[in-house]
């Protein structure tokens, strides 16, 4: 049978906690993390482009999108300190300046984007050109 730790406690338990805060260091050290901010799902069909980001706390001031052929750019400010409370017991989300770029599967109409923001998620419809869809050519025989 395992003797209890010095410090009291199950030895096995006090491991977790230590390696769940060095993994929590490590996450929000990683390039990732910078990069990840917002969490985007991107659907696409021969029509167009769906995309919704998960933005939650912000306003629709506190970001800005924009859209270039096939580049979508969102831009904001989340901001990090709550009102009237200074320092942390505990600090898991970052704040501070964003900007995520994505790389569309082609190119969009930057004059039919439709985008609407709810519950701390935006959604955008991303519309192709008629002119940039791919068309069926027809083969004729002799």
């Amino acid at each position: 049978m395992l003797s209890r730790s010095i410090y009291g406690g199950d030895p096995f338990l006090q491991m977790q906690r230590l390696q769940d805060e060095v993994n929590r260091l490590f996450h929000s050290a990683s390039p990732e993390e910078a990069t990840s901010y917002p969490a985007m799902n991107v659907y696409a069909s021969p029509d167009g482009v769906a995309i919704t980001a998960e933005l939650p706390g912000l306003t629709e001031a506190d970001f800005e999108v924009s859209v270039h052929r096939d580049t979508l750019t969102l831009k904001g400010q989340r901001k990090g300190q709550v009102e009237g409370v200074k320092g942390y017991h505990r600090r898991e989300r970052s704040s501070g300046a964003f900007m995520r770029t994505l790389s569309l599967p082609y190119s969009v109409d930057p004059e039919t984007v439709e985008a609407h923001y709810r519950d701390g998620v935006l959604h955008m419809s991303l519309h192709r050109p008629e002119a940039d869809k791919p068309r069926r050519i027809r083969v004729n025989g002799k």
